[in-house]
């Protein structure tokens, strides 16, 4: 349930007008403070404990790799359980990391892969968190002003990152990385209470939960069958696969590049921070005056130019200057591919596509550190950095084989028009399977038209969960159409009805349009039995499962 009751303007600090978003994105600069201050000292630490730039690299990967193996499983069960509870239970989590790591810095037992053990058990909670966390953003404010919370989202990180590099770096250089470590730890508080304290008001769901792999099979689904999603993934693995190289190498072009410290380090992380404050503000503007695929193209161009400069200068200036330019097409790029998921997807499966973008995105980081992490250990970092630059330039031109969507205006909103039927048979809900036949009348010359929707109905069906789909004329009476679909249980049966979006419904009123029948197209429910004796005696308990 969101907060429209405010009706908020639809400026770039609309959201703030949320108390709920206003109190998470202040909290949340303390963690994220926090979080980039431990970053800073685990790269710096492991430059220590290492010689080898891809281990240097791969602290990188191991906060990518988990985001990339388990947000899809966290997409699950943020759209089956209770958001808040889930981001309270990975804030726990990373602090309980948190304490640990930096217990182990202090006692000196560290070592470079159980430093990679901690950093991988912090994405860990950062893959359980982030999908509840972006989807209930769009449940805090709504449609309206969803990709101005995106990027306040982006300006708060990056705010932090401006400042909390050069402030890890200082700590580093003052007391060590174990003490960068504590004060990750102890900022996770904040972000705590702040969520405790929230109470978000949530419709009661009259179906059972989800299992957590059909939950996932759903999400997949849905995103294999959304033609639109699909290109965002494919250009955020590309961005991500080639971009990663800038913040993964980065060390290495401080220590050998610019013969710089930890706090030369941290601050050209805060250029890097302030370029995407920048982009973010930048990116309403831009939205207004430019296409999505546009503003993509540039990011992918100007990122190429942050590669470039970052590989060629030993000036920490030039340097500098580059990340700023890296920085802000880094927020222009990614906030973009968000919201144009969040504004794609229906409220039901948001926080399962989400988790997916984030699958694509960080698998392409994770794997785009180890290979600029292999690349500048044979090559060098300068080698490395030049080699990416013109992979961004290669995926600028991706955009016009493979472009992407303009924001969309359809209305995802449930349909709530559905009502069970009432039925002669008393079915538990894990009766099945159920085969559903619609019988339609449609006039000849009508043929071309309903073809074309019952082709979009199909994407729809199946999309929503159906199986089996198919549509089949009558030899005898060709004016006749018949629509079939299974359904697994009538549990789910009443699920895919439940999906059905204002947009999904407007394919149904075209092909109610074309419908010529005296009365309205003729629904059949009905349920499989077997009737071979072998059939039966090996048939699975659901079934039988009737009263």
């Amino acid at each position: 349930m969101t907060e429209e009751n405010q009706k908020p303007g639809s400026s770039a600090l609309a959201p703030f007008n949320y108390p709920t978003f206003r109190a998470i994105w202040i909290a949340s600069l303390a963690s994220n403070l926090g979080g980039l201050i431990q970053a800073v000292g685990a790269a710096w630490l492991m430059t220590s404990l290492t010689t080898q730039a891809d281990m240097v690299a791969l602290v990188q990967a191991s906060t990518s790799l988990p985001i990339m193996f388990f947000s899809l499983a966290s997409g699950a069960i943020a759209d089956n359980f209770n958001r808040r509870r889930v981001m309270i239970i990975a804030q726990w989590f990373m602090l309980a990391v948190s304490v640990g790591l930096a217990a182990s810095a202090y006692s000196g037992v560290l070592t470079p892969w159980l430093l990679l053990t901690f950093t991988f058990l912090i994405g860990c909670g950062t893959a359980l968190n982030n999908p509840s966390w972006q989807a209930s953003v769009g449940d805090i404010v709504g449609r309206r002003d969803l990709a101005a919370a995106v990027a306040l989202n982006s300006v708060n990180f990056n705010l932090t990152r401006s400042v909390g590099p050069a402030i890890g770096g200082a700590i580093v250089a003052v007391a060590g990385a174990a003490a960068a470590f504590a004060v990750n730890a102890v900022s996770y508080f904040g972000l705590i209470f702040v969520l405790s304290r929230w109470k978000p008001s949530t419709a009661a769901s009259t179906l059972p939960r989800e299992s957590l792999g059909a939950a996932m099979g759903a999400g997949l689904r849905y995103v294999a069958m959304s033609p639109n999603i699909e290109k965002v993934l494919l250009r955020s693995f590309v961005f991500g696969l080639s971009a990663i190289s800038i913040l993964a190498l980065l060390p290495l072009v401080t220590r050998d590049l610019l013969r710089g410290g930890p706090l030369v380090y941290g601050l050209m992380l805060g250029c890097f921070g302030v370029g995407a404050i920048g982009g973010a503000f930048l990116s309403a503007r831009l939205r207004q005056r430019l296409t999505s695929e546009t503003i993509v193209r540039y990011a992918f161009l100007g990122f190429a130019l942050c590669a470039a400069c970052t590989g060629l200068s030993t000036n920490p200036f030039l340097t500098g200057g580059g990340l700023l330019v890296g920085g802000a097409c880094w927020v222009l790029a990614l906030s973009l591919f968000n919201v144009t998921v969040q504004l794609s997807t229906p409220r039901w499966v948001v926080g399962r596509a989400l988790a997916i973008y984030q699958t694509a995105t960080f698998g392409g980081m994770a794997l785009g550190s180890w290979v600029w992490g292999v690349t500048a250990q044979n090559n060098g970092p300068e080698t490395a950095l030049l080699i990416s630059g013109g992979l961004l330039l290669c995926g600028a031109l991706l955009g016009f084989v493979i472009a992407l969507p303009e924001e969309t205006t359809l209305n995802l909103d449930p349909l709530n028009r559905w009502r069970e039927p009432s039925l002669a048979l008393d079915l538990k809900p894990r009766s099945g399977p159920i085969l559903i036949t619609i019988e339609y009348v449609i006039k000849v010359e009508d043929t071309p038209a309903f073809l074309e929707a019952m082709a979009e109905r199909s994407r729809v069906r199946r999309r929503n969960g159906a199986r089996n789909w198919a549509i089949a004329r009558d030899l005898e009476n060709p004016e006749v159409w018949m629509e079939s679909y299974h359904l697994p249980t009538w549990v789910e049966y009443r699920r895919h009805n439940q999906r059905t979006t204002h947009a999904d419904a407007v394919v149904g009123e075209r092909i109610r349009a074309l419908h010529s029948g005296s009365e309205p197209p003729r629904v059949h429910r009905l349920i499989e039995r077997p009737t071979h004796w072998s059939t039966a005696l090996f048939a699975t308990k659901d079934m039988f499962d009737m009263h």
